[in-house]
């Protein structure tokens, strides 16, 4: 196929784009400046430039967004809601301009939409949930929804906690457990959905070229663990303890809300569509997922 990828030098992008070359695909990279290789195509969403460059991909990987790691206020709300809503927007609206359309638009998305739900396991049916990131995640899903009515198939690819030694959930928590700092988060009986990048890569390659899959796609291992099995087994792959840990109040005092969205809500999604469609998962355990990235690179 010949793909198109934006967010290409992002966690995911920067993984996917050789991944996608290894399986024989042409890829390009969507980028807002001037291109400086022949591999790169421009297009700035704020300014809706030429939408013939988007002309002749079999398929669109759409990855672009602003970080939601980092303390959360108004301003950076904003951004995180705009570059991904305004930004698929502006996208779908040129694809769908263009004689020779993609036959797949994938789109990121997030488990985020399912919210805090507790020990409810969470299939792609489920409803969403309420607060900032659930809204997000809905709009964005809409945004690109706009390119199914004009004939595209639509893939919203919504990820869980992206495990990876690049960067990501894992990067973030190397420091303080190789310290021997690290422990559960809260209460630690929050549900965390996770998925090894390896996994993420492959399975944008598997919806790319499986026309059965449709809408929204979870994108996490068939295993979600609780906060305190996910820290025991990533200290006991690092040959750490974990007896640190991190209450509540210390959580929302150092990330605010972004604490009660991403490090204490609980998510219990499964990756049914996946299942169904016969993805098979290179790392479906945490611990071979961990040991793949910690110890073998």
């Amino acid at each position: 196929m010949k793909v198109l990828v934006s967010g290409s030098t992002g966690l995911i992008g920067s993984a996917l784009i050789p991944s996608l070359e290894a399986e024989g695909h042409s890829v390009k990279r969507l980028v807002r400046k001037e291109p400086t290789s022949e591999n790169e195509v421009f297009w700035n969403p704020a300014t809706k430039t030429d939408s013939s460059k988007l002309d002749g991909f079999d398929g669109v990987v759409h990855l672009a967004g602003e970080s939601i790691i980092g303390r959360w206020n108004a301003e950076k709300k904003a951004k995180i809601r705009s570059s991904r809503i305004e930004g698929t927007k502006s996208l779908v609206e040129g694809l769908t301009s263009i004689s020779n359309q993609p036959k797949v638009f994938v789109c990121a998305s997030a488990i985020g939409y399912y919210g805090d739900r507790g020990n409810e396991l969470l299939k792609e049916d489920s409803a969403p949930g309420t607060g900032f990131l659930p809204e997000v995640c809905t709009d964005w899903e809409a945004a690109a929804a706009v390119a199914a009515s004009k004939g595209i198939r639509v893939v919203n690819t919504r990820f869980g906690i992206v495990l990876s030694d690049k960067g990501g959930a894992v990067k973030q928590m190397l420091t303080p457990f190789k310290l021997g700092l690290g422990g559960k988060v809260g209460s630690g009986h929050q549900y965390y959905s996770w998925i090894a990048i390896d996994d993420v890569v492959a399975a944008i390659n598997h919806v790319l070229q499986n026309e059965t899959l449709v809408g929204p796609v979870n994108f996490v291992s068939p295993n979600p663990l609780r906060n305190e099995e996910f820290t025991r087994i990533l200290a006991k792959v690092l040959s750490r303890p974990a007896i640190f840990p991190m209450p509540a109040f210390a959580a929302k005092k150092v990330f605010g809300e972004m604490a009660d969205a991403l490090l204490l809500a609980s998510a219990k999604v499964e990756p049914s569509k996946l299942l169904e469609s016969h993805y098979p998962f290179r790392y479906p355990e945490l611990e071979g997922a961990l040991r793949n990235i910690l110890e073998y690179r």
